[in-house]
């Protein structure tokens, strides 16, 4: 919960579903697939993060290296299990596969990059199909300090693993096609917010040929501007991309 103080008052702020009423505080900020709902209750469509022209324009200017990368670079964001999802080594060898012999057809380059939540099993796997494939994979200070902007920032295409909100939302804040690999049903919550994303045109299957561009969904501003105005005292319409 954040707290601001403005004209002698104090305006709260709670970021996600804070799963008690949300008249509580004086503003709830919950991504749209919450199904959270109030006059106090601002719904992006995906969660809150940095990414904007110049947070992608920083992470190229961190990772020089890789603009010499064959195209089409491709950064692949590995999350990990979560309840009634597993990303375990049968997954990383289906989408490693995948992912391989779609490069084989095309060319480029495979950047991956694992979270603290990738199984050992499953980041070995892409160390070992990739090991000759050029790019990286990158799981933590002893391979160097952290490219995920770099990765980013020079990324003709992403793919993401279908478990995490975060990565999904910042992947589709870059503006290059995003894509994911759904190997079993997923839960409720997480399969509404990527119908969202497919219905807008945001998410694609792995093997979909995508437009190699789209509108990047950078809802951040809005909903910053937005609470500023509530802070101040006057409350506006939101309109989000």
């Amino acid at each position: 919960m954040l707290r601001r103080l403005s004209r002698g008052q104090c305006h709260t702020v709670q970021i996600l579903d804070p799963r008690i009423d949300p008249a509580h505080w004086d503003t709830v900020i919950a991504p749209r697939h919450d199904r959270l709902a109030g006059p106090n209750v601002l719904t992006p469509l995906g969660s809150l993060n940095p990414v904007d022209e110049d947070w992608l324009a920083d992470g190229r200017d961190a990772c020089p290296a890789f603009e010499a990368l064959p195209r089409p670079r491709v950064g692949v964001l590995l999350g990990g299990p979560r309840k009634q999802l597993a990303l375990d080594a049968d997954y990383a060898r289906e989408l490693a596969a995948r992912l391989l012999a779609r490069r084989e057809h095309e060319g480029g380059s495979l950047l991956a990059l694992a979270s603290r939540r990738t199984p050992p099993e499953a980041l070995a796997i892409f160390r070992e199909a990739l090991a000759d494939v050029p790019g990286l994979v990158w799981s933590g200070p002893d391979d160097g300090r952290n490219p995920y902007p770099g990765v980013l920032g020079w990324a003709d295409r992403l793919l993401v693993t279908p478990d995490s909100v975060n990565m999904l939302s910042e992947a589709c804040a870059v503006g290059c096609a995003v894509h994911t690999h759904v190997a079993a049903p997923l839960p409720d919550k997480l399969a509404r917010f990527h119908h969202a994303l497919r219905e807008r045109g945001l998410l694609h299957d792995a093997d979909a040929v995508a437009p190699a561009s789209q509108p990047p969904l950078r809802e951040t501003a809005a909903i910053a501007a937005e609470l500023r105005r509530r802070v101040g005292g006057q409350p506006q319409s939101l309109r989000l991309p």
